[in-house]
């Protein structure tokens, strides 16, 4: 990897358009590796082309401050939207819960019906 960065210091020029070794505009990748799990870095777009470059340039100091507040502001939004999903289910949940009790309520008076056809209701004889 160290072979890679130092080939791609040429490109840490923000004048210059960002383009790997043929000449196509590599995409943006997130590192899962142990050493630099989610940060960010700029690869060809084909697979086995040597060309990388961290997009943050180095983690630490003011960049990473700015990544932690977005970061946590996104949780913020997540959390918010989270508790609302897990309202709209439960009063989901709590239709169907009715809508089944409803239907079984109708379903077990059509077989009491069914079994007792000369039975009035309401107390008429």
């Amino acid at each position: 990897m160290a072979t890679q960065s130092s080939k791609a210091s040429r490109f840490r020029s923000p004048a210059k358009e960002l383009l790997c070794g043929h000449g196509e505009r590599p995409i943006l990748r997130t590192s899962s590796m142990k050493d630099n799990p989610g940060r960010r870095f700029w690869s060809c777009v084909q697979d086995g082309y040597d060309f990388f470059r961290w997009a943050d340039l180095e983690t630490g100091g003011a960049q990473q401050e700015v990544e932690i507040a977005r970061t946590r502001r996104k949780i913020t939004k997540l959390k918010a939207r989270l508790k609302e999903v897990e309202t709209k289910l439960r009063v989901v949940a709590a239709l169907c819960i009715a809508g089944w009790v409803g239907f079984l309520f109708l379903l077990l008076q059509n077989q009491y019906n069914l079994k007792h056809p000369n039975r009035m209701h309401l107390g008429y004889r």
